[in-house]
Formats: C-alpha cells, structure tokens, sequence
C-alpha cells in the first residue's frame, strides 16, 4: 500500500476485505494475535486498546451534557473554527448521509453534525456530543486514533475494535495550536464504507489545515491586552508568545520564566540564586550573565531590575490547571495538563512547583473517581509508575489489564531497595517520567 493511513487500497473489494477484518479481530480478540491483512497502525492501536482495558463489547460514555458542555464547547479553542468546519464539511456530510464531528485532545465529542437519520443511528452508539472517544475508553476509532498517534488516519469497518462501532467508516485529522503546535482535537467524518477513499482522508486533513490556518490569523485571546503567554507543561524548553512572535526558550531560560511569571512583583537576585540553583558555589555573577542574555532574547523593554520581574503579565499554562484545581472544575484542569512542568528541570523552586501541581491534580483525579480521567493519568508517560492512581484505576475499572499492571507495580513495591540507574536515589520503583533525565 502506497500510503499506509489509507484503509484500502485502489482496486480493493471492501466487502471482502470488511469478512478478512472481522475474522482477524476475532482472532486478536480471542488470541492477541494479529493477522494480515490489518494494517500496521490499527495493528498497534488494538494492542493500545487492549492494554487500557477496553472490551471489543464495550460503549462509549456520555462524560459532559448540557450546561458543562455548552461552557466547555464556549470555552475550547476550535469552537472559534467551527463556522469554518461547518462551511467546509457540512454539504457534505448531508449530502452523503454522513456525520462530521470534532473532538478535543482527549477524544471527546465537542460537536456532531450531519444528516439526521445518521446521526439517530449514531446516537444508538454513544457518537453523540460529550462522549469520550479516546482509545483508551473506546479503542481504535478515527477520531480517537488521530489524537492518539497525532496523525490523519482512516479507520474501515472491522478495523474499529469496539463491535457496535464496526458497520462505519470514519477519517479523521488532528488539529494543532499553530502557536505551540499542540494537538487541540480532531475533525471526523464518519459514515458508510464509501469513506474508504484516500479523498476522504486528504479532505478531513485539508480541513484540519484551514482550521489551523485560521486559528493563525485570528487574534489570540488574552485575559488584558499586552499579555504574553508561556507554555511549559510536558516540555523542557518553554515556548513564550509575546506581541505576535514565538521564543523558544533554553532551558536556563525557561527556569527564570516560569518563576518570574509566578511573581509580577518581581525577584532579588539573592531569591533568583536561591531558587534556580542547587549548587550553593554558583555566584551572582554567573546569575547576572545568565540573565543579560535572557534579556537579550526577549528584547527590549520586557525584563527589568531590582527587582528582576517582567514587565507585562503573563499567562501560563500551569496557572490555567492551578485556577482550574481551585474552581474545583477536575475534568477541565486535566484537559488543560500536557505534563509536568519542565519535566527535565532540577532547579529547586522549579521542582517544587512541579510537584505541587501534579500531585494536586492527581488527589483531585483519585478522589474523582472518573474511570476515564484516571485512565488518561495512567496511561499518560508520567502516570505509568504511579501506584495510586493505579489503585483508584483499579476500584473503578477493575479489567484484567488494569489489575494486572497494579499487581505489577505492587511487586515492585515489594521488592529490596535497589539503587537508581541514574540520580543515585534508592527505591524498589522505576524513575517518574517527571524524574528521568531529559535527552
């Protein structure tokens, strides 16, 4: 096959090929064996499926309805694009009897829409707004998938993993941030086998496109004007956004953003020192040069002295998920968490902050008990050694897979303290994603 995120290839009997599908899910199903002819991406996305629990008889979940999914769709980045989305897909959703719909990063169904009598065929499997449709609550489907592995993907009939799911087609493309390039969720079609074209899959990408595209060009919102904006969750190199440009930062730099954004009032030198060094010999020298050429960087006007501070507000993505905590809104605090913060970063106040707001989320995730929220911990880099989560996991969706994995890591719990490969700290436990060292 020329291009293997196209589920069949020219020429291709889809009858057939939907009798040789059913009968290698069955068998992965029964055996964990893949056969020919599943391609490679749905071969891995089964396997993800099956180690996240989901039965090939399960359904999808309703997480959000009414009043909190009207906020929530009001308040999602794509909900500035769906006039676009509609423009652009709507005709022909309707015209051939299929449905579009786009999801957020998490697989969930923000909006569904299209023929009528589709979309009533539709509802009897939960494809409906709010849904959860991530891999890890449904299997292997073309929205969830497209999220998932951050590629346009189709998905034909028996390729999907969950049953009920297997008389449809769907082709799907993720949407990206065109500021930070973070996957915000996806644009799906779905319909009948027809949509097993490679038109189909350049379209719904073409679409994503001209939704970025205009993302692009609108103006970003700010909670005041003049406020810049700092990413530094899931990432070692902080990205900050500032009158209409993009600074990657080194890591260094990074560091004294997301402090000085902490404090609008501002550092002394001696508070910088303290806080992004764990060496007690490193002098104010050293400090004072680190952040001549920070300022350099950000050019003028943007960090002053005495105290050190910036000179306009910033917006980060960790005060997002803090402010969100507070609220006591869970679901969307853990949308808004790509990671931790400067995962790679062993800057003392840096480490702090870190730790602070992954293990308040993660209190507010256990005592939650969203089965679907917990999976997306467990399941994410930094959640697979986390025993508790595991654990809350476990009460709520006790699979074979879930249970498994727990009983691993309670093995390794178990086990003689040993020293750490890396870091020199003891413990029976594998390193954190947060903790391991960063290429």
């Amino acid at each position: 096959m020329t291009d293997p995120w196209v589920a069949l290839e020219p020429g291709t009997d889809p009858a057939e090929r939907a009798r040789m599908l059913r009968r290698a899910h069955e068998t992965f199903t029964e055996a964990g064996t893949v056969q020919r002819p599943v391609r490679a991406v749905v071969a891995e996305s089964w396997r993800r499926s099956a180690r996240a629990g989901v039965g090939p008889d399960g359904t999808a979940s309703v997480e959000l309805t009414d009043g909190e999914l009207r906020a929530y769709r009001a308040e999602h980045p794509l909900a500035r694009v769906m006039p676009l989305v509609r423009e652009l897909m709507g005709t022909f959703a309707d015209d051939g009897r299929h449905l579009l719909a786009v999801c957020d990063a998490h697989g969930r169904l923000l909006w569904v829409e299209g023929h009528p009598a589709t979309r009533r065929r539709a509802g009897r499997m939960n494809f409906v707004p709010g849904a959860r449709w991530a891999e890890t609550a449904v299997g292997t489907n073309a929205p969830g998938t497209a999220v998932a592995v951050d590629r346009p993907v189709q998905v034909f009939t028996a390729e999907h993993f969950v049953r009920r799911v297997q008389p449809w087609t769907c082709a799907a493309a993720p949407v990206h941030d065109p500021r930070t390039g973070r996957v915000l969720g996806a644009v799906d079609i779905t319909g009948g086998d027809g949509l097993a074209h490679p038109h189909s899959l350049g379209f719904v990408q073409a679409v994503a496109r001209a939704a970025e595209s205009q993302l692009a060009l609108l103006a970003p919102r700010r909670p005041t004007a003049g406020t810049a904006e700092l990413t530094a969750l899931g990432r070692d190199e902080a990205l900050l956004v500032t009158g209409g440009r993009g600074i990657r930062l080194s890591r260094r730099h990074s560091e004294i953003l997301v402090l000085l954004a902490r404090r609008p009032e501002g550092l002394t030198g001696d508070e910088l020192l303290c806080a992004l060094y764990e060496d007690e010999s490193v002098t104010p020298v050293t400090l004072r040069a680190e952040l001549a050429r920070l300022r350099r960087v950000l050019g003028p006007g943007l960090l002053a002295s005495r105290p050190y501070r910036l000179t306009v507000p910033v917006e980060s993505d960790a005060a997002v998920v803090e402010r969100r905590l507070r609220a006591g809104a869970v679901t969307a605090a853990a949308t808004a968490y790509a990671g931790p913060l400067l995962p790679g970063s062993r800057a003392p106040a840096v480490a702090r902050l870190r730790a602070r707001l992954a293990d308040g989320l993660r209190t507010a995730l256990i005592a939650r008990r969203d089965p679907d929220l917990l999976a997306d911990w467990a399941y994410a880099p930094w959640g697979e050694d986390d025993l508790d989560v595991w654990r809350a996991l476990a009460a709520v969706r006790p699979t074979a897979a879930v249970r498994s994995r727990l009983a691993a890591l309670e093995s390794e719990l178990a086990a003689p303290h040993v020293p750490y490969a890396a870091g020199g700290a003891a413990g029976p436990r594998r390193a954190t994603w947060s903790q391991r060292p960063r290429p």
